[in-house]
């Protein structure tokens, strides 16, 4: 699905919110890469589970399409900072949730970027009828979670041990959801 750009005045930063074409896939598979060493908050270290520009085409053209899936960058000066994807199950059994990830470049941390991406991946799913949301994050990522408990998210499970980051120590997976009442 695709929705309208928004113009996004919030902390002293002036940003766009709009979902990715085809002309961003180079950029968005550097950007991923770049995230992802910037952070243990995230599941891969730099270069795993890479997508290629390519990929990116393909993924922005399908989420284009679908009925159930948004995905949105946030662009400050032309350049894209972050993203997040919402994908909705294709399985019959599962037609009413989704899942989500946000991604933030760490020089952009702090400016409410990710709160305006959550509010609306939200907005979009109350919209299209995704009855539950879900995601994980880190356990000792207190910032995320703090901000989703905000919106409605509850911690659903715990996952011990799961990950194990550059420090060599184990850390858990929090799995949190929102249902929307109906």
């Amino acid at each position: 699905m695709v929705i309208t750009s928004k113009k996004i005045e919030s902390r002293n930063l002036i940003w766009i919110l709009r979902c990715p074409t085809k002309y961003d896939a180079f950029e968005l598979s550097k950007l991923r890469v770049k995230i992802d060493g910037e952070t243990e908050n995230l599941d891969r270290e730099p270069g795993e589970g890479l997508l290629t520009p390519e990929d990116f085409e393909k993924l922005i053209y399908e989420d284009s399409i679908a009925e159930k899936t948004l995905f949105l960058v946030a662009e400050v000066e032309g350049k894209i900072v972050g993203f997040t994807r919402c994908e909705g199950s294709k399985l019959s059994r599962f037609r009413h949730k989704a899942e989500f990830g946000i991604c933030i470049s760490k020089e952009y941390w702090g400016y409410g970027i990710g709160k305006v991406l959550l509010e609306n991946i939200l907005m979009w799913a109350d919209t299209v009828g995704i009855e539950k949301i879900s995601l994980t994050v880190v356990q000792t990522n207190t910032k995320a979670i703090e901000l989703y408990e905000k919106y409605g998210f509850v911690e659903e499970g715990l996952l011990i041990k799961d990950r194990i980051h550059k420090d060599g120590n184990y850390y858990n997976t929090v799995i949190m959801g929102r249902v929307l009442d109906k």
